[in-house]
């Protein structure tokens, strides 16, 4: 992290000190120095750029963005309209001229013009809109991400106006954020159920012993539900309101008490709105592909651990982080098939990003632990 000034002295002073009494300090005083200088002017920041959400870290400061990771653009012009929670209330409901864009898919870039405006505004926007800001940036990034796609990420972070980007995997910083001491020699065991990826990471020693990332979270299962409801019911949902329904009723296990729902919609055979009343156990059956796929990555992590890490995994269990690990009774579903602990983070939705966020304060740890 940027070397604060033990005192804000003015930078015409800091200056002044990279010249000594005679005349000149060594190189590596004065860059110091500059640094110093520098860091009077830039806020590190820490990005969780995620399929559904883009979360935003600075140094000091804390969580300063968490939006949807959506961009609303009007097509005649190419100009963006709206980002974040703004662009998200347009989904499914803009007029010819502008179209709502999530530029990212499956956790990786998959418009990157679109992801380089939208990481431009999220770090204006935890600047406070300052314009000549070059932060130093820490982003997340699932862990089988291609060279391809990891040099798209960089790019559109220089391009973003950022001095210098390190990426970090994913399940990595979600342990570090949901306070797991991964730099002991232990095992440990972390599940990051994100939107467009679940990571799956055993870590001891600052190092990942298997890491496994599979394509199926939070945005396949609101399709799971959209499909479900248009096989049975013959009735077309948008993307919010399936979202909407897995939060109010997905589960992986029966629930103590059965939860009902209306939800509206159009009737495809008719073409008119629709509302119909649907329980629980119906969204656990259209979801229950998702949770299998899920739980089989699981299997497989565990029968790939080494010995000595499974006995420590059997005494600490497994963490879930991310925001798939609020699907209700997904831990008692995973401790039934597996028999081992399983603990949800305290705040599964920001564990990536306060995990990157303590990067910037412990660059040894970040040297360890970064991708090259």
């Amino acid at each position: 992290m940027a070397l604060q000034l033990e005192s804000l002295e003015s930078p015409k002073k800091v200056l002044q000190g990279c010249m000594s009494s005679n005349g000149y300090h060594s190189r590596s005083s004065r860059s110091h120095n500059l640094r110093s200088l520098f860091s009077l002017f830039s806020s590190d920041l820490a990005i969780d750029l995620g399929t559904a959400n883009t979360l935003v870290f600075a140094a000091g400061k804390g969580i300063v963005v968490n939006e949807p990771s959506i961009v609303a653009l009007n097509k005649n012009t190419g100009e963006v309209e709206a980002v974040g929670k703004e662009a998200k209330e347009m989904l499914g409901r803009t007029p010819g001229n502008i179209v709502a864009i999530r530029p990212m898919k499956d956790g990786v870039i998959a418009d990157f013009k679109v992801t380089e405006k939208m990481l431009n505004y999220f770090i204006q926007k935890a600047h406070g809109r300052k314009m000549l800001v070059h932060p130093r940036i820490v982003i997340g990034v699932p862990s089988e991400i291609t060279q391809v796609e990891k040099r798209a990420v960089e790019d559109s972070a220089y391009r973003a106006k950022a001095s210098e980007v390190y990426l970090v995997e994913q399940a990595m910083v979600a342990a570090v954020g949901a306070g797991l001491p991964i730099t002991e020699p232990g095992g440990n065991m972390v599940v990051d159920i994100g939107g467009g990826t679940t990571d799956i990471a055993v870590i001891s020693l600052s190092g990942i012993v298997y890491s496994r990332s599979v394509r199926m979270a939070g945005n396949q299962m609101d399709e799971a539900i959209m499909n479900y409801l248009k096989r049975k019911y013959n009735l077309l949902i948008g993307e919010r309101t399936g979202e909407h329904i897995k939060m109010e009723l997905g589960s992986a296990y029966p629930l103590d008490r059965p939860v009902t729902m209306e939800i509206k919609g159009r009737n495809l055979i008719e073409g008119v709105p629709k509302t119909i009343t649907i329980d629980d156990s119906e969204i656990r059956e259209s979801l229950a592909e998702c949770i299998s796929t899920i739980m089989n990555a699981i299997r497989v992590a565990l029968e790939r651990t080494p010995p000595e890490l499974s006995a420590d995994i059997s005494d600490r269990g497994i963490v879930l982080t991310g925001g798939g690990a609020l699907i209700k009774n997904l831990d008692k579903r995973i401790r039934e098939e597996t028999g081992l602990p399983v603990s949800v983070a305290d705040d599964p939705l920001a564990s990536v990003v306060l995990g990157t966020g303590k990067m910037l304060s412990d660059f040894r740890l970040l040297r360890k632990i970064k991708i090259d």
